[in-house]
């Protein structure tokens, strides 16, 4: 079955790297945590349009890519609250001065977003009991509670969703891997501005740090795990 990135790979690099063993999905715990990662409006527009007109609205917008996968998340988001599972929102916060570094001299953009743009999109935003985790880099980890909050819900395994694939999620992804959390990444439910970045970080999120599949497979397993309880 073909994937999104193998117009990207070279038949000769993925074979590398399964002769060296990577690519063996790890499997799911039993106490999954859905993160939803930087979906706000400046990631997305506030309406679906596409990419050259969503720019016009908010320069760090990814059009109308990002509505596909928030549809997705939503079907995600249905579940865990029908379980009562944990949701996180790791989400950037509003830039001030003192925040200029080495992020904004990359992107300077990150310093004009209007206060709109900060605000969850609503058709998955959180509600009372999430956490919500303010965020000045690109890991959901790097200087937040966020591993606390884990080990309060008992969480063994992390859905990880949102924006954008090729940086706060795959940051994240290799976080959450480092600190042995198992991970899951619904290929279809996560975005970029960048096409061939979205599906090459997928590859290599995929050999190495997570089991990447599409949501409705991942629906299905999160269901069956459930059952297997």
């Amino acid at each position: 079955m073909s994937k999104i990135w193998d117009k990207f790979i070279p038949e000769h690099d993925q074979a590398a790297s399964h002769l060296a063993g990577f690519g063996r999905p790890s499997g799911l715990g039993r106490r999954p945590a859905l993160l939803i990662i930087d979906v706000q409006y400046r990631t997305a527009g506030t309406r679906p349009m596409p990419f050259d007109q969503a720019v016009k609205e908010f320069a760090t917008s990814c059009g109308d890519t990002a509505w596909r996968a928030i549809e997705n998340i939503a079907e995600l988001l249905v579940l865990f609250r029908e379980k009562n599972w944990p949701v996180l929102y790791p989400h950037v916060a509003p830039k001030f001065g003192f925040d200029e570094g080495r992020l904004t001299e990359k992107v300077p953009t990150m310093m004009q977003i209007p206060p709109k743009g900060y605000e969850f999109v609503e058709a998955v935003a959180p509600r009372a009991g999430d956490v919500l985790l303010p965020k000045k880099h690109p890991s959901a980890f790097f200087g937040t509670p966020l591993a606390s909050y884990l080990v309060n819900t008992g969480a063994d395994t992390l859905v990880v969703t949102g924006c954008a694939t090729s940086g706060c999620v795959r940051s994240s992804v290799v976080d959450a891997f480092s600190y042995n959390y198992r991970v899951a990444v619904p290929s279809d439910a996560v975005y970029d501005r960048n096409q061939a970045s979205h599906a090459v970080n997928l590859y290599d999120m995929a050999e190495k740090y997570a089991d990447v599949m599409d949501t409705k497979t991942l629906l299905k397993t999160l269901v069956a795990l459930e059952e297997a309880k």
